[in-house]
């Protein structure tokens, strides 16, 4: 039977293109028609619109930008929301609010469907390399018919209970990957105001105990200034947000991501929001620029 794919973005078209290339028949759907070009070369179908892929699916995985795309595309609080769920399941890999994934569970399981979350930790070259590590939510049964869907895409799978223990779990995973990044610029920052090797920086970053994929790859961006988005400013904004609401409603201290946030808005607002998650050293050169003294 077709598994849908609705949403082929940074992430989503070369997740669509792994799902293609392993030989599952997709039907495919994208807000802007020529991302759709690529995972059709894979083998895939392409809908004329995101109800067309609903309803000849049995699954569907959304990699949506947002809550609103995900109400949208589904036709969630108009009367297509039930014929396009019942007897069929949802598999959310985007990143949204905990909270509005509860409710959109309850909403598809009360219109008859089965519905999973699945978000994934990863940018876009381990996506482009099926190396996603996916974090997964859900009736235990469901979640079992969609685990076999996520091997083109991911190198691991990890239950994490009932929805919304998934996003839970990627919010978690994503404090440690924002503050380590922005440290990791820091660090950068600091090196070049010293006059210091930023190359031989790198060398042994990548020697030392601290290295992993993240800091190498963030690492050669840094020191090459090379920008081209993996994970952008502007998404990770919104994951901050996020992981920012979900700790204030549980009372949670946040000191670094706090920083974090105000950091990447700052990056935003200097225009740097289609630039990689690293392009937050953007934000500490300018606020260095404003520390220093006016030479005239």
């Amino acid at each position: 039977m077709n598994v849908g794919f609705l949403g082929l973005g940074l992430m989503g078209q070369p997740m669509a293109v792994n799902l293609a290339r392993a030989g599952i028949p997709l039907v495919v759907w994208n807000r802007t028609p020529g991302r759709c070009d690529p995972v059709r070369a894979a083998g895939a179908e392409v809908a004329t619109s995101p109800e067309e892929v609903l309803r000849r699916a049995r699954v569907s995985i959304l990699m949506l930008a947002d809550e609103s795309a995900m109400d949208t595309v589904l036709g969630r609080g108009t009367p297509r929301f039930a014929g396009n769920v019942a007897g069929r399941v949802i598999v959310h890999m985007g990143t949204t609010s905990p909270g509005y994934s509860a409710g959109l569970e309850a909403d598809v399981l009360a219109a008859g469907g089965g519905y999973v979350e699945s978000p994934v930790s990863g940018s876009r070259r381990p996506a482009e390399e099926g190396r996603l590590v996916a974090m997964l939510a859900g009736r235990a049964g469901t979640v079992e018919e969609v685990r076999p869907l996520l091997r083109p895409m991911c190198a691991e799978a990890f239950d994490c209970g009932p929805v919304p223990g998934a996003l839970l779990m990627k919010l978690a995973v994503n404090v440690f990957l924002i503050t380590t990044v922005t440290g990791l610029a820091e660090a950068v920052h600091f090196a070049r105001g010293h006059g210091l090797d930023v190359h031989r920086l790198r060398e042994v970053l990548e020697s030392g105990p601290m290295a992993s994929d993240v800091s190498r790859t963030k690492a050669a961006k840094l020191v090459r200034e090379d920008f081209t988005a993996q994970a952008a400013i502007a998404d990770v904004l919104k994951n901050n947000r996020l992981i920012a609401e979900a700790a204030r409603e549980r009372g949670l201290a946040s000191p670094l991501l706090d920083v974090c946030h105000a950091l990447f808005g700052e990056t935003l607002a200097l225009g740097h929001g289609a630039q990689d998650m690293a392009a937050v050293i953007h934000a500490l050169e300018n606020r260095t620029a404003t520390l220093r003294p006016d030479p005239t």
